[in-house]
């Protein structure tokens, strides 16, 4: 299996667990809210869930409404397949939330972990991002190597693009220095007996919601006005 098929049935099978879908609804979830799936098709989707329902972790079922249903027939057309996780597929879906090797520290696979840090628990969050903050630094530190080696026998432009590309690794190694002490502000602030703490509660005071396997829920930090980085950054890599 690909790495880039790897990421698209992690991602599948993080979203289907918070509901049924059927594959319109899944490709739109994919390329709206985890970016790195923005020139997606159905054509890579199709496979995937296939071979997710073949390795008994999702299974087909007719749509919901009747009427969907009947107006499909009538117009010779098949009705809309839902694809819902099974009790398997969950629990494959957790054993994949628990690795936190280097290949959740890659870009495209830590932008995909990312997006379900939610159902994630405390400690292997930390692990991921103290690992992508690794990797990062270690980019970092080449780069720079890099640029004084070259930089007199580069032009003004690439120049520039050499330079814009370190300034966007050291954004998203700050951002991941704010994750990290917001997980770890949490933690330390964590009582026994007191119940959530207020690092685990959302922006509008309420407790952030979870099921009983994500854990804690960290703090994310409050940035005000600014924009987060998308750890799928192109300039990043």
């Amino acid at each position: 299996m690909s790495r880039r098929s790897g990421i698209l049935e992690f991602a599948v099978l993080g979203l289907l667990r918070e509901a049924p879908m059927h594959g319109y609804e899944l490709r739109k979830r994919l390329n709206t809210s985890l970016g790195i799936f923005r020139a997606f098709s159905y054509g890579t989707l199709y496979p995937c869930l296939k071979t997710l329902v073949a390795n008994g972790w999702l299974i087909e079922e007719p749509g919901s409404a009747p009427e969907d249903a009947l107006a499909a027939s009538l117009a010779g057309r098949r009705a809309k397949i839902v694809y819902r996780l099974t009790a398997e597929g969950k629990e494959h879906f957790e054993e994949l939330l628990s690795h936190t090797g280097p290949d959740t520290w890659e870009d495209e696979h830590f932008a995909a972990r990312f997006a379900f840090f939610g159902q994630t628990e405390r400690e292997v969050r930390m692990r991921v991002l103290e690992g992508r903050r690794s990797r990062l630094e270690e980019r970092l530190e080449k780069m720079r190597a890099s640029l004084v080696r070259t930089r007199e026998r580069l032009d003004d432009y690439t120049l520039e693009l050499q330079r814009h590309g370190m300034e966007s690794v050291e954004r998203e190694v700050r951002w991941l220095n704010e994750l990290i002490e917001s997980e770890r502000a949490g933690r330390d602030r964590r009582r026994p007996g007191s119940g959530a703490p207020e690092t685990d509660r959302a922006p509008g005071g309420s407790a952030a919601q979870q099921d009983d396997t994500s854990g804690e829920t960290g703090g994310l930090p409050r940035h005000g006005g600014s924009t987060r980085p998308d750890p799928s950054d192109d300039t990043a890599k």
